[in-house]
């Protein structure tokens, strides 16, 4: 046995403890209950959907109290203060991941969670952020021009990923399989690239390999399980009434993204040619719309929905600069 005052950095130490007693253990046969509490965790009942929908309504405030008073704010960090000050005034525990605000460029960059970068009047600003309430986590994100108005190019990229999402919550329902609706998203998504001419045709790949080249731009899984962990446990099964999951599709145009290819392997300095046209156009836009999915007896529920999501209704909350004190 472990002595009970031995250092355990990686914090496993607990469970260690637990294998070595059942090995002690004579006449029985051990098995691992993880399978048995995910499945009950992946079908929520109605309380915990209460509590899940009371860390997301916070969240969804923090999301819009953000949006009301960006124009005077000039920090990132400043946001944040904005958002996490709503966790902490609606008694939240706090929130269920790192907050990951990004102006601009920094939107490009996936769990960015420096929030040092200062605010772009003319800029996306990409908000991912979840309060946690009594061990349940929301999980958001929200795209939003910093002067209120989005630019064509901004526009044009916002639209995609805004499809996408439309075209994923088309296919929750009750027994569809998760792989339906990413399956969506992802069409959509490179459609619209190509036609953008961000990549060069439908089911084209990068040169010399394997990889699709829509993924150079949505290089992130559809969505995920969510409740007491926002990356929660379950298994990839049918559908069903109770579950969660989160509907997150992005493109995100970094402004290096083309500078890590082999310029050697034949074909890629033609593609690289051909698609930079449209990536000087879009480049440094990174847009990611993420909501909060209840599968239901006939569909799906928005649970995040109370949040301004498509491009009109965004631009018009901004125009009208709504306070929430």
């Amino acid at each position: 046995m472990l002595p009970r005052n031995t250092r355990d950095e990686n914090g496993t130490r607990e469970f260690r403890r637990e294998a070595e007693f059942a090995g002690t253990l004579q006449g029985y046969e051990i098995q691992n209950g993880q399978a048995i509490f995910a499945k009950l965790r992946q079908i929520k009942s109605l309380y915990e959907l209460r509590l899940l929908q009371h860390a997301i309504d916070i969240s969804a405030e923090a999301h819009m109290r953000a949006m009301s008073n960006i124009g005077t704010l000039g920090w990132e960090y400043e946001v944040q203060a904005e958002i996490e000050y709503v966790f902490r005034r609606r008694n939240a525990d706090y929130w269920g991941y790192p907050s990951i605000v990004g102006c601009g460029p920094n939107g490009t960059t996936l769990h960015y969670i420096e929030s040092q970068g200062r605010i772009g009047r003319t800029d996306l600003m990409l908000i991912d952020v979840g309060a946690e309430y009594d061990h349940y986590t929301a999980d958001i994100t929200r795209t939003f021009p910093v002067n209120g108005k989005f630019t064509p190019a901004q526009r044009d990229i916002y639209t995609i990923v805004y499809d996408a999402q439309e075209a994923a919550a088309a296919k929750l329902r009750p027994g569809a399989m998760i792989s339906e609706a990413s399956g969506a998203a992802a069409a959509v998504i490179e459609e619209r690239l190509a036609r953008l001419g961000l990549i060069t045709a439908v089911g084209a790949l990068i040169p010399g390999t394997q990889m699709p080249q829509y993924r150079i731009w949505y290089m992130h899984g559809w969505g995920h399980w969510l409740g007491m962990n926002v990356h929660d446990v379950g298994q990839q099964v049918p559908l069903a009434p109770g579950m969660v999951t989160t509907n997150e599709p992005g493109v995100y145009i970094r402004s290096d993204a083309l500078d890590y290819f082999d310029m050697t392997k034949p074909g890629m300095k033609e593609f690289i040619e051909k698609i930079r046209p449209a990536f000087e156009r879009y480049k440094n836009i990174g847009v990611r719309i993420e909501d909060d999915m209840l599968i239901t007896e006939s569909g799906v529920s928005w649970m995040s929905g109370r949040i301004p999501r498509k491009l009109e209704d965004v631009e018009a909350f901004m125009a009208g600069k709504a306070s929430l004190k």
